[in-house]
């Protein structure tokens, strides 16, 4: 999600074609942790495609998908080939799952009687 939001607000900030340093810039401006190959992969999908287009494709898919499916359903819709940055939304987002339990596994590891 980090470097989809630096996409975005690259984009916001009027450069309608940021490269990696622009969005290494944006990322270090607020101290995130920067992952070359997301980095990487997101501006290989975006490449010569309308944000604005890639936005909307994918309010459609997700309009068209029942929120009963769950998770399931919208990682298939993020499949799509005009969809290709949440795709790498989805990937983020289960990273920092992982990463979250790992932390709060860590948190239960003492003693009451320490």
């Amino acid at each position: 999600m980090k470097v989809i939001a630096a996409y975005l607000l690259a984009q916001l900030g009027g450069n309608t074609n940021p490269s990696a340093d622009d969005l290494r810039k944006i990322l270090n401006s607020v101290g995130a942790e920067i992952d070359e190959s997301k980095i990487e992969l997101l501006l290989s999908q975006v490449k010569g495609k309308d944000i604005t287009e890639l936005i909307a494709a994918g309010k459609q898919q997700l309009a068209s998908t029942s929120m009963a499916f769950g998770y399931g359903a919208a990682s298939s819709v993020v499949n799509g080939a005009e969809n290709n940055v949440a795709q790498v939304a989805v990937e983020e987002k289960k990273e920092e799952e992982k990463k979250e339990e790992s932390d709060e596994e860590e948190d239960f590891n003492f003693s009451l009687f320490d």
